[in-house]
């Protein structure tokens, strides 16, 4: 009955993540809240025990504490931050660390692409979109369209989509 909800909500709440933080270098508290939000009211469909439901908050929080970090030292944004989480949250501890070395791996990827194509946005205007447009007064990456490119790598794997097949 719920198996459509099951499909579709994650993967839809973490490419709207991307996208707008693509467009406009921010990812709004509601995603993040939405993502929540969702597992709470879905968890208990899957199968998941009470322990796994534990161990998912353990993984949130894991990744909150350590992009918590990262905040503080001015390396990623405040939403990136709790969209980790929350992407954390859904994902859990058995994916955690393919998770977090799939980001990583993205999010050099993104980096690099970014300083090698930031060189070549004042002189072709069609390179001058999203954050790209803001890229040589700001200096950020958008790190949501790395998590949410290893969230929808990972989550195949997840019990999410293990119940429903």
């Amino acid at each position: 009955m719920l198996e459509p909800a099951v499909a579709v909500v994650f993967p839809l709440l973490v490419a709207y993540a991307a996208v707008t933080d693509f467009l406009t270098m921010t990812i709004a508290n509601r995603v993040s809240i939405l993502l929540v939000a969702f597992f709470l009211l879905l968890a208990p469909f899957v199968g998941m025990t009470p322990a796994a439901f534990g161990l998912h908050f353990a993984a949130a929080f894991a990744v909150f504490a350590a992009g918590y970090i990262c905040f503080v030292c001015g390396w990623m944004g405040g939403g990136d931050v709790k969209f980790g989480a929350a992407v954390a949250l859904w994902l859990g501890m058995p994916h955690l660390l393919e998770f977090m070395i799939l980001f990583s791996l993205y999010g050099g990827a993104l980096t690099l692409f970014v300083l090698v194509i930031s060189k070549h946005l004042e002189p072709l205007p069609v390179l001058q979109l999203g954050f790209l447009a803001k890229f040589a007064e700001k200096r950020t990456v958008p790190y949501g369209i790395a998590l949410a490119a290893a969230a929808l790598t990972v989550y195949p794997k997840s019990i999410w989509v293990q119940s429903i097949i």
